[in-house]
């Protein structure tokens, strides 16, 4: 039997390093393509107040980038040392994704990183410009990548288990690549980064409005953030929607979760604005229903069903007893490799492998499960529905409170207004929201996936390594003591940069240099004339 202890705490590990990781992922994928834009108004115009802007939010860029990569690479470790038999299981698919990642766009980031730091004086404006994009290319292409394993996890297209080496294998890269689900996710997930790094330049640029300082480089700034963040935030909500449609066809039992709907709703479906979802009495108290919606966000027809939590479970029960004839199979295959009739059986019925090991949570042979048993299991693949429909609401919420902060200030931004006080302080003050909706929405995709590492095919509980629990913790508190103490240098290396400001233009001395009438000891970075 499995030690659902070992597993428990493998993947409190896992869930701390990701999410400790995904708090500078956003922000690096956002404001890469904010330098692109800054650098090339400062390429159209030549006026060096553009670059001064960019030289600025690049600073603040690599610290983050810098963290982003030491994080993310304590997370590919363990999957050997705390996930070893998932390694074995999917190597075969889920090792080329993460290898095209490490070699052509980490080593594309690598490249063009330090040119684009240390080259300003050394490379052209289109030279530069050109660094500067590469870098935000290799930035998105790694999380493409990434994505591309992790909605390979959610949606196993292409691949196929072979009962000979009892892995899955590739059928088909093509299709890893272009599955609906890890598309929908890398695109929503990108957005969600443009949106988190526009938040951050325009709460750091209302934070120096407020305070009168670098008054040329706010203004600029809040305006870029502001047109940026208004298309991003858009463009979140839209593809949003477009992933939770990829959820109709491909993770049913997560969008009923979702959605805490217990019983299929005829068509369409309401949509519960509020509600307190119950586990254990399997119902939603005090709903509040919006009729139609769900039916129709999630079918895009006023017919499509959308099937219920109860209906799934009985749909996993019939799915755990043809499981047990593809396990029975599989059994036979293993004793007698030349058994055809085993063959032709385990053909008819692998599909439903994987819901016949959920048994072994219950069972050591899932032949020997009885109903009770099954039904138990069935229940199994039902997730923490609460937690899900409560982090679903926040991170929704948060997209359409963006869209209306980006839209005024993109309107104040248009008629040259940043005196709004009470604005300025809510954009300062919003600054952590995006992070928190961000971590929001993984636990909606990881938390929703649950009971399965491999949708349908592996459980989580038969992935985990044979390790102590001695182990796993000496590594949570290694990782939470290191993790902690970088995110205290890194904090402290932000808001230092942000409190000293731009970098001065090395040709401005002295009585050259611009003053603030309202506090004459600051500079303005006002624009210079054409080089």
């Amino acid at each position: 039997m499995v030690d659902l202890a070992v597993v428990e705490m493998s993947r409190l590990q896992f869930a701390l390093t990701a999410m400790y990781h995904f708090l500078f992922v956003p922000l690096t994928l956002g404001l890469s393509f904010m330098l692109v834009i800054m650098e090339s108004i400062y390429v159209m115009t030549g006026r060096p107040i553009w670059r001064d802007i960019t030289r600025f939010w690049g600073k603040l860029f690599g610290i983050n980038f810098v963290l982003g990569v030491s994080t993310g690479i304590t997370m590919e470790f363990q999957f050997g040392t705390n996930w070893s038999y998932y390694s074995h299981f999917v190597g075969d698919v889920f090792g080329a994704p993460l290898a095209i990642e490490g070699l052509m766009a980490f080593f594309l980031e690598a490249t063009f990183v330090g040119l684009m730091f240390f080259g300003w004086d050394r490379l052209s404006k289109l030279g530069h410009l050109f660094v500067t994009f590469m870098v935000a290319l290799g930035t998105n292409l790694s999380a493409l990548w990434i994505l591309v394993a992790n909605g390979w996890m959610q949606n196993p297209v292409g691949a196929t288990f072979n009962p000979d080496t009892m892995r899955m294998e590739v059928t088909s890269f093509w299709d890893v690549i272009f599955n609906p689900v890890a598309q929908a996710k890398f695109v929503h997930t990108v957005s969600a980064g443009y949106v988190t790094a526009a938040v951050f330049v325009l709460g750091v640029s209302a934070w120096y409005l407020l305070k009168g300082r670098h008054l040329q480089l706010a203004r600029r700034s809040f305006a870029v953030a502001a047109a940026f963040g208004l298309a991003s935030s858009l463009s979140v909500v839209v593809l949003g929607d477009e992933s939770g449609y990829a959820l109709t066809d491909n993770q049913k039992m997560k969008l009923a979760a979702i959605e805490a709907m217990w019983h299929t709703e005829p068509a369409p479906a309401g949509f519960t604005a509020v509600g307190i979802p119950d586990m254990e009495a399997r119902t939603t108290h005090h709903a509040i229903h919006v009729p139609y919606v769900l039916g129709i966000i999630a079918t895009r027809s006023l017919t499509g069903e959308v099937k219920g939590i109860s209906e799934l479970v009985e749909t996993a029960e019939t799915r755990i007893r043809l499981g047990i004839l593809a396990y029975d199979a599989l059994e036979r295959i293993k004793a007698n490799p030349n058994d055809k009739a085993a063959r032709a059986e385990f053909a008819e019925t692998q599909a439903h492998l994987g819901y016949a090991q959920l048994l072994k949570r219950f069972v050591a042979d899932p032949r020997m499960a009885d109903d009770a048993t099954i039904a138990k299991a069935a229940w199994s693949t039902v997730p923490n529905v609460p937690v899900l429909f409560w982090a679903f609401r926040l991170m929704a919420g948060a997209g359409f409170f963006f869209i209306a902060v980006f839209a005024f200030a993109f309107w104040l931004a248009t008629r040259h207004d940043f005196g709004r006080t009470w604005f300025l302080k809510l954009a300062v003050a919003i600054i952590p929201l995006p992070w928190i909706a961000s971590q929001a929405g993984w636990l909606v995709a990881e938390l929703g996936r649950q009971p399965w590492v491999v949708e349908g095919q592996l459980p989580t509980f038969l992935a985990a390594s044979s390790i102590s629990l001695a182990q796993i913790w000496t590594t949570i508190v290694g990782f939470t003591l290191l993790y902690g103490i970088l995110a205290v240098v890194m904090v402290r290396l932000m808001l230092a940069a942000i409190r000293k400001g731009p970098e001065p233009d090395p040709r401005w001395t002295g009585a050259d240099r611009p003053r603030d009438a309202a506090a004459p000891d600051r500079p303005v970075w006002q624009p210079l004339p054409a080089e």
